[in-house]
């Protein structure tokens, strides 16, 4: 966090800040005798009607500005990428951690481990809390800085240090009750691995969390992820179909005395627990209000629930003889082969599901969303596509059309020499299958 002031990088037109003359440049460095570290000071702060900003401009000149305002008027300032500061990096070295089972040579950005609460509040990112100390606690209950996301993976001191690789980690549960008391809401999540967190001590994590709801909402349990970039790491394995089954039926078993308890679920399987398991997702109201599914989690229900809408409007035939390709990581495979078949009732339309397997990351890996574009060349170099290549957007990078190997939509399209699609769920792949929605790209 930035102790001399926010950098304000622009200002909006006829805003307070502009008839004030506060220029790009300049740097607010205290509102209310407060200093303004980050872009959370600055809305915290800004909440008062009166205020006095401390300004120094671009040729070093202090200024003291009295500012009288509505409550939730804003300054009209803009600290672009400079809002945050530098990110808190991860001080951690979790024996299950991702990142440290990259591939060599990519992008250094997939290298960065952040465990930032200000993040976590800011754009849903999962934190341990290791490097959360008395005065940044604090700061979350003064300025309500929820609801905050956090990685707990057991509620067990000694095996979260172990799980961790931090002396400071054992202490989660002393701070998890204090966010509650103090009315914080928290999403937590454990990142199950075999032999290790799970059995009694994923019951012990469970029954812990669940004396903090409602202020802990939700707690998730998602499989780690094991890659093949695992040399000289910690020796960890997947967890098997058996394994599987019996962390589904703990958490139903859960589910079941929780919603009797209180009209609501509190802890979820992952969707890829469910495909390990080789049991059917879930009803809809097992997924409360579905908390966590950018975690993986009621993601396939809500896929699954829209596609049933929607295949009661499907035509009987189209007007073109059509053939298209769908492209899936093999934990999609069981969702979208009954899209696939629903598709192709209509006349006209051919449909084909293409499963392909993440050679990149190893076999293991099974979502969609770590797919790369060389996994899907390499996968249907030579085959019968059609007329579209239908790929889902999880596969790249938000907002871009980047892959995780740095290839581009494009790139796929033309090395495969077929338009391709991009979709965001079960109307979009309807309407592109149909040829109603004509989004592709070359």
């Amino acid at each position: 966090m930035n102790s001399n002031g926010l950098l304000i990088t622009g200002v909006d037109r006829d805003s307070i800040a502009d008839q004030l003359g506060i220029q790009p440049g300049d740097r607010l460095v205290a509102i209310n005798d407060q200093p303004v570290r980050d872009i959370l000071d600055y809305r915290f702060l800004c909440a008062n009607e009166e205020l006095v900003a401390r300004v120094v401009t671009g040729d070093g000149e202090e200024w003291e500005i009295e500012i009288e305002k509505d409550y939730e008027e804003d300054l009209g300032l803009d600290f672009g990428e400079h809002s945050f500061g530098p990110t808190r990096r991860c001080r951690n070295r979790c024996l299950f951690c991702f990142v440290d089972q990259m591939a060599p040579g990519m992008r250094e950005t997939l290298y960065i481990k952040d465990d930032d609460y200000r993040l976590s509040f800011w754009q849903g990112n999962f934190v341990t809390l290791t490097n959360v100390d008395e005065a940044e606690l604090q700061r979350i209950i003064d300025q309500r800085l929820g609801p905050l996301y956090i990685s707990v993976h057991t509620t067990n001191p000694d095996l979260r240090r172990r799980m961790l690789n931090n002396r400071h980690a054992g202490k989660i549960m002393d701070q998890l009750t204090r966010l509650a008391e103090a009315g914080i809401e928290m999403q937590t999540q454990v990142v199950l691995c075999p032999g290790i967190n799970d059995g009694k001590e994923l019951v012990r994590t469970i029954e812990d969390l669940s004396r903090l709801w409602p202020r802990v909402h939700s707690l998730a349990v998602v499989p780690v992820g094991i890659t093949k970039f695992r040399e000289g790491l910690f020796n960890l394995r997947p967890f098997n179909r058996e394994e599987a089954r019996a962390v589904v039926e703990l958490i139903e078993d859960y589910q079941r005395k929780f919603l009797a308890r209180w009209d609501y679920p509190f802890v979820y399987a992952s969707d890829e627990f469910y495909v390990m398991a080789g049991k059917p997702i879930p009803p809809t109201e097992n997924y409360g209000d579905f908390p966590q599914t950018e975690n993986g989690v009621g993601l396939a229900r809500l896929f699954l629930d829209e596609w049933e809408l929607l295949k009661e409007d499907l035509p009987d035939r189209i007007e073109h003889n059509r053939t298209v390709t769908l492209v899936t990581g093999m934990s999609g495979e069981p969702f979208l082969r009954q899209v696939v078949e629903g598709l192709n009732q209509v006349a006209g339309l051919q449909v084909n599901l293409e499963v392909v397997k993440n050679t990149f990351f190893g076999e293991t890996v099974t979502v969609t969303g770590l797919l790369t574009a060389r996994d899907i060349i390499d996968s249907l170099q030579g085959k019968e596509i059609g007329d579209l290549l239908v790929l889902p957007t999880v596969m790249l990078r938000n907002g871009e059309d980047v892959f995780l190997d740095d290839l581009r939509v494009r790139d796929v399209s033309q090395q495969l020499r077929v338009p391709v699609a991009v979709v965001e769920g079960p109307r979009d792949l309807v309407e592109v299958a149909l040829g109603i929605k004509q989004d592709t790209n070359w």
